[in-house]
């Protein structure tokens, strides 16, 4: 498996986005000016963490839809030999009595601060200030509303406004004008100056609970208080020469790893049969995703496919959101992440005070294991992952909640099966598993097998959200770092 060979003669023309590499690091994330903040953290001698999380705080001025300091993050960080999983998730309030998909009732304590002070604390070289210094004169000077961003504000006002947010200025812009958020400044201020831990002790998180009380939800200071960021060992599966790292409990990435791990007892005869495999082992895992929790366990079921029908048993659900970013740099360290809400500006419930929507992440709980009760964590969609092999250490994230599982298996099983570089395998048409149909991208050449095998196919344009935008970075063994961006959605890359 090689992460940089390029096929193609021209890579510029090429509507394929070629893997790029710097001597000084390499950074793929869902905005461009999340991958100039990276660049900029890199240049100035930061890790791959410090840019990660400078990359995360300017996706919370730009993206309130998919993610926020109301939100979480879960982040996969290899050190040398060692991988370590940082879970930046947060329970639910303790004397909860109630959970629903949005509003009060849906929230749980946000991790994402929490998370960036562990990481930092831990990987860190440059101040908090220097890392945070490009998200908050964004927030300060403004962000001009794109068109993208207006038609989501547009189609969840509904949710907004029933939640308590009409009040949100941003309810009131237009594309092409000027958006300032000097509250989510004057928070970011204070976490560079205090550290980001500050949210869960100060005045911050009386705020959030004032807001949170006032539209009847329970989340109160003792469960921001009693907040803390695990750091964990991630799952590993061994493929061949390659070990393929996974988010541990409470995210679902465990469901990767057993499609994964059952895939590689396969020998498909065709891509046709090898996409149909990985179709059906998808679903029969995602029929484990309330036992996720059990974690390394799972690993060893033995997951049932007819490799000459479809099953159709479904399972994977149809959420969209997050932001993936991916760092790497000159040290050798490597970091894959995910930040997110939930649904598009989870609860739609806005804390005015701090300029901060808070998640909906109970809205993940379902049913057995994974029922909700006061103090427990939901099952998490998020799901990063990252490759290790002789050829060095790669890190993948994606959007597309029950999705990134299957568009990581693809992009994993197009390296390491068919022998494609990174760039053409991000770039490939896929297929995603959701609510009983298969939805296919335009131009997928096993889409006629497919439907032929019994799948209820169902057709998608080239670019579907459905399909998730892989952020990619890495560092191959005795090479620069390295990063190659997804065509799909607003998925960019850049180096140092």
């Amino acid at each position: 498996m090689t992460y940089r060979h390029w096929h193609i003669a021209d890579g510029f023309s090429s509507p394929v986005r070629p893997v790029i590499s710097g001597p000084a690091g390499a950074v793929s994330a869902a905005h461009p000016l999340a991958v100039f903040a990276a660049q900029d953290v890199l240049s100035r001698g930061g890790s791959a963490a410090d840019a990660a999380i400078a990359a995360q705080a300017v996706l919370c001025v730009v993206a309130p839809d998919a993610c926020g300091i109301g939100g979480d993050l879960f982040a996969l960080v290899a050190e040398g030999e060692q991988t370590f999983a940082v879970s930046g998730a947060g329970a639910f309030p303790a004397k909860a009595t109630r959970c629903t998909d949005e509003g009060a009732n849906s929230i749980t304590v946000p991790g994402i601060a929490g998370a960036w002070a562990r990481m930092h604390a831990r990987w860190g070289r440059l101040p908090f200030a220097i890392i945070f210094e490009k998200a908050i004169r964004l927030a300060e000077d403004g962000i001009v509303l794109s068109e993208s961003l207006a038609q989501v504000v547009k189609a969840h006002t509904p949710r907004l406004e029933r939640n308590g947010s009409s009040i949100w200025p941003l309810m009131s812009l237009k594309a092409g004008q000027l958006w300032v958020q000097p509250e989510l400044a004057s928070v970011l201020r204070r976490f560079a100056e205090r550290g980001p831990e500050c949210f869960y002790t100060t005045d911050y998180a009386a705020d959030v609970a004032r807001r949170v009380a006032a539209y009847g939800g329970a989340l109160d200071e003792h469960d921001l208080s009693a907040h803390q960021t695990d750091i964990m060992q991630p799952l590993a599966i061994r493929l061949g020469e390659a070990t393929v790292l996974v988010q541990p409990p409470p995210a679902q990435g465990v469901l990767l790893g057993m499609a994964l791990k059952n895939f590689s007892r396969w020998s498909p005869e065709t891509d046709v049969q090898a996409d149909h495999i990985a179709v059906e082992l998808t679903e029969a895992s995602f029929a484990y995703r309330d036992r996720a929790a059990e974690g390394a366990a799972l690993l060893d079921i033995a997951l049932q496919a007819d490799p000459d029908r479809a099953s159709r048993r479904g399972g994977p659900r149809a959420y969209l959101h997050t932001a993936g970013v991916s760092v790497a740099d000159c040290h050798g360290m490597v970091v894959s992440s995910l930040v997110s809400v939930f649904d598009d500006f989870g609860s739609c419930l806005l804390v005015p005070e701090l300029g901060i929507m808070l998640n909906n992440r109970a809205g993940g709980f379902t049913t057995g294991a994974n029922s909700w009760a006061a103090g427990r964590r939901p099952v998490h969609t998020l799901a990063p992952a990252m490759v290790r092999s002789q050829n060095g250490v790669m890190a993948l994230a994606t959007p597309g909640a029950d999705g990134q599982v299957q568009t990581l298996l693809q992009v994993i099983d197009r390296m390491m099966r068919r022998g494609e570089d990174i760039a053409s395998a991000v770039a490939a048409p896929r297929w995603r598993s959701e609510g009983g149909q298969l939805l296919v991208e335009d131009g997928h050449l096993s889409e006629a097998g497919l439907r032929a095998l019994g799948h209820d196919i169902a057709l998608r344009s080239s670019g579907a959200l459905c399909f998730g935008a892989v952020a990619c970075a890495g560092v191959e063994a005795g090479g620069e770092p390295f990063a190659v961006s997804d065509w799909r959605r607003n998925s960019w890359a850049g180096v140092v």
